[in-house]
């Protein structure tokens, strides 16, 4: 099996090197990822400026391509140029936060796992729910992050589908609740924004807030990982709104 393993939060990033040691158990895993940290980047490519890269060597664990660019770049120029074939499976992570409700939307971990799908691709997004209070275990997050993987792959990841993956925080002698298979959260997440001046008098605005794991349903994936279940989420990227397009198709619609 041929896997492209990419993230958001870089190359260099403990996450990534976590997850390719778990996942070289299954096969072959070619890094390809992003130079620097691109965090809530979303699903921005790279179309002004050339994509620069260069062969980095990581821990001794993988020898790698950093591209200059963002997480959906680094899965389009490995399909595109880098990697001897197509993949058979692309996972993107181990990300250093989680990525739930509508997080997911502006995440470059789960931007590169759609491209994967995108591109007709099977493909997986992992992340890592971080807490202040509990230190934080790549490793062992990166196992727990496999047995979820490989159910994945048992119960049918077909080309072109995504799913995404959260593990908890745990203390060290703490075990997941188990495996949930959940609905994405869609309460909004209201920011907090801290106001500033700077030496010339200009106003300028820093994002404060603070993700955190709120109210929701309990058939969401907010509420599973704030359980302490590993949440499984299947995510598509066709945004159609199909009850809307299945009422306004109803009506008679005319140029007035």
């Amino acid at each position: 099996m041929l896997i492209l393993l990419t993230n958001d939060d870089g190359i260099m990033a403990p996450g990534i090197v976590a997850m390719y040691r778990e996942l070289a158990a299954l096969g072959d895993v070619q890094v390809v990822a992003p130079e620097t940290v691109q965090s809530a980047t979303g699903h921005g490519i790279t179309i002004t400026a050339p994509l620069l890269t260069s062969k980095v060597t990581i821990e001794n664990a993988f020898t790698g391509t950093a591209v200059d660019g963002r997480p959906a770049d680094c899965v389009k120029l490995a399909i595109n140029q880098l990697l001897p074939r197509m993949p058979d499976l692309v996972v993107s992570g181990m990300n250093s936060g989680a990525n739930v409700g509508i997080n997911v939307i502006y995440s470059g971990t789960v931007a590169a796992a759609i491209e994967a799908a995108f591109l007709g691709l099977p493909s997986i997004a992992v992340s890592l729910h971080l807490r202040s209070d509990i230190t934080t275990d790549y490793k062992r997050a990166a196992s727990f992050a496999m047995k979820a993987i490989r159910q994945v792959l048992s119960n049918g990841l077909r080309a072109g589908e995504m799913a995404n993956i959260n593990i908890p925080a745990l203390a060290p002698d703490e075990q997941p609740a188990g495996i949930k298979i959940v609905r994405q959260c869609t309460r909004p997440f209201i920011d907090t924004y801290e106001k500033r001046t700077d030496p010339r008098g200009r106003e300028y605005f820093w994002n404060s807030s603070v993700f955190s794991l709120g109210d929701t349903e309990d058939d969401t994936d907010v509420a599973a990982l704030r359980d302490k279940y590993i949440c499984v989420t299947p995510l598509q990227f066709d945004l159609t709104h199909r009850e809307m397009t299945g009422k306004w198709r109803e009506t008679k619609w005319e140029l007035r």
